[in-house]
């Protein structure tokens, strides 16, 4: 993969690029706030573009949202193109910014949370093939904040904790592992909760993500 990382703390952006380097991966490039990713990934041919930007939220000058407003205005020029906001902060009206309008090729993970090197690339690989991938702790404080109900409330509990897992970027594979249910009672599920939820079969694999973006920002 081609990876594009902002990061401002010196040691965590070395040791990604060291750590992805090693890999067999190609950083593009390694940069410490918003305005220089932005910069960086205008400097870079359509060809030469990354498979995925990972970027922290929180960059100089402000650390406050430097980071985010860099990736919102990254997707909106090329919507195609990966991200992945890794923070240490949950920030849920961020990850309701990014996840607003088409999620495919998203991520948000907390850094504290990210124990195992091969989880991290794991990541990085979804999001480059245009699935969302979210910390599980970021879909419970998402959840937490919600406000409205928008059909959520007809689901049963084994389909409310479904729709949990495919928040997370879970395939429906990973599901019946996590839940261990056979892939077509996940699958029954899948199609149980597209159905309470009123999302139109002509939506097609999009529906997946339009069921996400209703938990998320219900």
């Amino acid at each position: 993969m081609r990876i594009l990382i902002a990061e401002d703390s010196v040691i965590l952006r070395d040791g990604l690029v060291a750590l992805l380097t090693r890999r067999g991966h190609e950083v593009v490039g390694a940069v410490g706030d918003g305005a220089e990713l932005l910069r960086a990934v205008e400097d870079l041919a359509p060809g030469d573009a990354p498979d995925v930007v990972v970027a922290d939220i929180r960059m100089p000058p402000t650390f406050t949202d430097e980071g985010l407003q860099a990736v919102l205005a990254i997707r909106t020029a090329r919507p195609e193109q990966g991200v992945l906001l890794f923070s240490q902060y949950v920030e849920s009206r961020f990850a309701t910014q990014l996840l607003t309008g088409d999620a495919r090729g998203v991520g948000y993970l907390l850094k504290d949370r990210v124990a195992d090197v091969s989880d991290f690339l794991d990541a990085l690989e979804r999001i480059a093939a245009g699935q969302t991938v979210l910390d599980p702790e970021v879909v419970t404080q998402l959840m937490g904040a919600s406000h409205k109900d928008d059909g959520l409330s007809r689901l049963t509990p084994r389909e409310r904790e479904v729709l949990e897992l495919m928040a997370q970027g879970r395939s429906n594979s990973a599901i019946a592992e996590r839940l261990v249910l056979s892939y077509g009672a996940v699958e029954k599920n899948v199609s149980a909760i597209f159905t309470k939820l009123d999302l139109p079969v002509d939506a097609g694999d999009h529906r997946r993500v339009l069921a996400v973006l209703r938990l998320l920002n219900a």
